[in-house]
């Protein structure tokens, strides 16, 4: 083991080496998904100045946990284990079920990558399934329906490189992986934080409290407004008389308050390109014919470029079986 600056004069090397025009990306494009021993997908080779790599045009799906900390927090650690043994045993093979590969396990998190033909119908199908046995299997073994999961799905062009470095012995599997580049990913994976939350929201507004005389009753109430509310029942008198359309308003009083609101956002959200390529692949769908994937106008959702969709939407016989 060298020196740090043995350390630092290495790696400015080799990132020289790397960044330079001289080194070349060799691109092969593919419809099926890539594994960690394709000979067509290679490490960086500093001697041949040469690293290649894949590109796939497909669907992305990942999925995990809800309040998996607070799950870390109120279940024994022995609890947890088994919960997420099984979770993540029965997600895998809910992958394999529409021809899902799975390239990414991250703690409760499942990245799952299609082969290109019928992707938007396949990661659908698995979504919705895996929805089904996080509700109706895995809740059966928890009171509180503590299984609630996220689900995220992107369709697009992914470069697909092997990164890490070839090391030998047991370190081997743990510092090389395949990283999958490109929009899809990453947008799939905002999808699944973004999925099945419930979100509130506080903001400052200004509050009006009318008083309300009633003479005749010798009584006198008060009447929370918003600003907009007060506006609206003030009459137009074009001058700086202020008149109140109810004939028992005396005065008022303004002061700053916080409103909150809430939203909840499906377990299964997708793209606008997801939405288009199941049109494509399967106009006659369940789901697409009877219009039950709806387009998501939440606020949580309004930093997302494209429209996107969603649903809560499982297999009845699951349901059924229950």
């Amino acid at each position: 083991m060298g020196s740090i600056i043995d350390l630092k004069n290495l790696l400015d090397e080799e990132i020289e080496l790397i960044l330079s025009t001289d080194y070349e990306i060799v691109v092969t494009e593919t419809m099926f998904v890539p594994t960690i021993d394709d000979s067509l997908i290679t490490y960086p080779n500093l001697e041949t100045m040469q690293q290649k790599v894949k590109l796939i045009e497909t669907c992305v799906l990942y999925i995990d946990i809800r309040r998996s900390t607070e799950l870390n927090l109120t279940h024994r650690k022995e609890t947890v284990t088994k919960l997420y043994s099984a979770f993540i045993r029965s997600m895998v093979k809910a992958a394999e079920q529409y021809g899902g590969k799975v390239r990414g396990i991250v703690g409760d998190r499942v990245m799952v990558v299609f082969d290109s033909y019928q992707c938007c119908t396949n990661a659908l199908n698995t979504a919705i399934l895996m929805h089904s046995i996080s509700e109706y299997l895995l809740n059966k073994h928890f009171n509180k329906n503590d299984i609630q999961c996220g689900i995220g799905i992107d369709y697009g062009k992914m470069l697909v490189s092997k990164n890490g470095i070839i090391k030998q012995g047991a370190e081997n599997i743990s510092n090389k992986s395949l990283v999958w580049l490109g929009k899809p990913a990453n947008v799939a994976s905002k999808l699944t934080d973004a999925a099945n939350k419930i979100t509130t929201i506080s903001q400052k507004e200004t509050i009006i409290e009318e008083r309300h005389e009633y003479k005749y009753l010798k009584q006198t109430d008060w009447y929370k407004r918003s600003i907009t509310s007060f506006l609206n029942n003030l009459e137009n008198t074009y001058s700086s008389v202020l008149k109140h359309k109810d004939p028992n308003f005396s005065s008022f009083i303004h002061y700053q308050g916080t409103s909150t609101s809430s939203f909840s956002t499906p377990p299964i959200l997708f793209t606008a390109d997801v939405f288009e390529g199941l049109k494509m692949e399967s106009p006659e769908d369940k789901a697409l014919v009877n219009s039950w994937w709806k387009e998501q106008t939440q606020e949580s959702l309004s930093n997302f470029a494209e429209t996107i969709y969603g649903g809560d939407i499982y297999f009845e016989f699951f349901e059924n079986s229950n």
